[in-house]
C-alpha cells in the first residue's frame, strides 16, 4: 500500500515537472525526488526500530511476569538463578553486591527465602533501539511469615537490566 502511494507521488511529481522546461528544473527535480526518497526510507527505518522496540519490550514483560511464576511455583532461589545472566549482579541490604548465578542462588538459599513469597510488576519498561539491552522499574511486594506464624510484609521499588542472550532469550544482569 505504503509503495503505491510512492508510486504515484513520484509518477504525479513527475509529469509536474515535466510540465517546465527540462534544462532549467532537471537538476531541481532529481534532487526533489532525492529527498523525498531519502526522507522516506528515513521514515521506513524510524517505523520498523519502533516495531522492533514494541516487540522487545512485550518479551521483556513476558520475562518479568514469567520470572514471578516461576519464583511462586518453584523457589524463589531457582527463579533468580534460572533468569540471571552469568555475569548477573543484584544489590541488596546494605548496598551489597553479589555476584556471578551461582553466588545469587545461594543467597536466595537461605532458610528467610524458602518461606518467603515475591510478587511484583513492572511500571515501566524500555528498550534501547537495537533491542540487546532493556530495563524495567515497579513495585514488589515480598511476604515472610515470623516464627510465631504472624505475616510481614517489605514493600519496595525494583530496577532490573535485562540483556538478550545468544538464544534470543532474556536474562537480567542487575537487580
Amino acid at each position: 500500500m505504503m509503495n503505491r502511494k510512492i508510486y504515484c507521488g513520484i509518477f504525479a511529481f513527475s509529469i509536474f515537472v515535466n510540465s517546465f522546461p527540462k534544462p532549467k528544473f532537471m537538476h531541481l527535480a532529481k534532487i526533489v525526488i532525492a529527498s523525498f526518497l531519502t526522507a522516506y526510507l528515513f521514515c521506513s527505518c524510524q517505523t520498523a526500530n519502533v516495531v522492533e522496540r514494541e516487540k522487545t519490550e512485550t518479551a521483556i514483560r513476558k520475562a518479568e511476569k514469567d520470572f514471578e511464576a516461576m519464583a511462586a511455583e518453584k523457589s524463589i532461589a531457582e527463579a533468580f538463578w534460572y533468569f540471571a545472566d552469568s555475569n548477573a549482579v543484584i544489590k541488596r541490604q546494605n548496598d551489597t553486591l553479589i555476584h556471578g548465578k551461582e553466588a545469587i542462588k545461594n543467597y536466595y538459599s537461605a532458610d528467610f527465602y524458602k518461606t518467603a513469597s515475591v510478587k511484583w510488576s513492572p511500571d515501566f519498561v524500555e528498550s534501547s533501539q537495537d533491542g540487546t539491552i532493556a530495563y524495567t522499574y515497579g513495585k514488589y511486594t515480598w511476604q515472610t511469615k515470623d516464627s510465631s506464624g504472624k505475616v510481614n510484609e517489605f514493600k519496595g521499588i525494583f530496577h532490573t537490566v535485562w540483556k538478550k542472550q545468544p538464544d534470543g532469550g532474556w536474562k537480567y544482569v542487575w537487580d
